[in-house]
């Protein structure tokens, strides 16, 4: 079967029997979120960040401290996912299949919204999507820009890439803008440079795209934003998705598209 046309629990079905990939294309119409559990004394601090970030953290479900399934997602949070990050310390120590051994009673899910949500708009109107083609992870870059921080939480912006030919460039800021609570429209066009990413063939996250002639690097903010603060911050204890590998939710695209 086409990955496109599982369902989320059949997908959250071979995740949990071993399968290991990133999300990008899977399940059809159905919304995928990044997630991040912090400690609960950590969790009003997260929600601030957010409210402070909201294009880079826009929060669509969270969890009660320990559970491991939300209203939005109905899975298993610990297994029901293509890859994990654990984080000790604001450094990344391991990257594991589950987070059964790992996921402790104090532990708060927070699911962030994901840009593959619009992807397929995009295609709807004309807008390729390279890592779509490539059937690769999307690039993702660590810019210079500075989130607004908290007392705690403090990091750089992250954005995922998609190349567009420039007469297409504002069709993709007009169709993703229509989804504010999924990142919404890309927070730069054009000079990779100008945010601080220096080579768009070396993402800091995910696989490189061929950007060709005639098309113009467009920068989405990305739900990998809180986990680089979890690092940039020396978070003692938190777990994330692996970067491109997504919690598959219950709840439809075009729930978060905007008329």
């Amino acid at each position: 079967m086409d990955v496109a046309d599982l369902s989320p629990a059949q997908a959250r079905e071979r995740f949990r029997t071993g399968e290991r990939v990133p999300t990008a294309g899977w399940c059809r119409g159905w919304t995928q979120a990044n997630l991040i559990a912090v400690p609960s004394e950590l969790r009003y601090e997260l929600l601030l960040f957010a409210h402070r970030n909201p294009q880079a953290c826009p929060v669509l479900d969270v969890g009660e401290p320990g559970v491991w399934s939300t209203e939005l997602f109905s899975g298993d949070l610990r297994t029901d996912l293509p890859g994990y990050r654990l984080y000790r310390d604001g450094r990344a120590v391991a990257d594991l299949d589950d987070v059964v051994a790992q996921w402790r009673a104090d532990l708060v899910p927070f699911l962030i919204g994901c840009s593959f949500t619009f992807e397929r708009a995009l295609l709807a109107a004309g807008v390729p999507v390279r890592h779509l083609e490539a059937g690769t992870n999307v690039p993702m870059y660590v810019t210079s820009i500075p989130c607004e921080s908290t007392g705690s939480l403090a990091g750089p912006l992250v954005v995922s890439m998609r190349p567009v030919p420039e007469e297409l460039v504002a069709t993709a800021v007009e169709v993703s803008g229509r989804y504010p609570s999924v990142h919404g429209a890309p927070v730069h066009t054009g000079d990779p440079a100008a945010i601080g990413v220096e080579n768009l063939a070396a993402p800091d996250y995910g696989d490189p795209v061929e950007v060709r002639a005639g098309e113009v690097p467009l920068f989405w903010a990305c739900g990998v934003t809180p986990q680089q603060a979890v690092l940039a911050s020396g978070v003692p204890y938190a777990i994330g998705h692996l970067p491109g590998h997504m919690a598959i939710m219950d709840v439809r695209d075009d729930h978060y598209r905007m008329a």
